[in-house]
C-alpha cells in the first residue's frame, strides 16, 4: 500500500521509515497556536482566516541537529512537510499511535490535500522533535 502512496506524495523525508508500517508517516514541519480567532458564518461572507503565530524550537544539546518543539497543554496547528501531487483521490488520515499514546491527536479526516491540522495536547504537554513522524496516510 505504501508504495503507491509514495507515488502521489511530495516532501518525503527518509522513505525507508516512513513506509515500515501500514501507509505513509508523514512529518512534522511546523506548529503554529491561534492567537486572534478567526471567523465562520453561514454565506461565507465574514469567514475570516484565524492569526497564527509560529512556535519557536529549542535544541536540546548545543550539537543537536535538530531542535525540538516544547508544546504545553492546549490546541495548535500541525503542518507537514509532505504534501500530495493530486485531489483526485481521498486518504485517511490519522495520528500515529506513539504521539496518541504521548497524550496527544489530531482529528481523523479524509483528505485530499495536507493543510495544517488541529492538534489537541493533554496533561503536561508533549516534545515534538522537527520531523518528527506525527501521523498516518492511509489510501482508501
Amino acid at each position: 500500500m505504501s508504495s503507491n502512496l509514495t507515488d502521489v506524495v511530495d516532501g518525503i523525508v527518509y522513505e525507508p521509515t516512513q513506509t515500515e508500517g501500514p501507509g505513509l508517516d508523514l512529518t512534522l514541519a511546523d506548529v503554529s497556536e491561534v492567537t486572534a480567532p478567526g471567523r465562520v458564518d453561514f454565506g461565507g461572507g465574514e469567514l475570516e482566516a484565524p492569526d497564527l503565530r509560529a512556535v519557536q524550537t529549542t535544541r536540546r544539546h548545543s550539537d543537536d541537529d535538530y531542535e525540538w518543539y516544547h508544546l504545553d497543554s492546549g490546541q495548535y496547528l500541525l503542518a507537514f512537510n509532505e504534501s500530495l501531487t493530486t485531489t483526485d483521490q481521498s486518504y485517511w488520515l490519522q495520528t500515529r499511535d506513539a504521539v496518541r499514546t504521548a497524550g496527544a491527536f489530531h482529528p481523523s479526516l479524509r483528505v485530499t490535500d495536507l493543510d495544517p491540522v488541529p492538534f489537541s495536547v493533554g496533561g503536561e504537554g508533549i516534545r515534538l522533535k522537527e520531523n518528527a513522524r506525527i501521523s498516518t496516510l492511509l489510501a482508501l
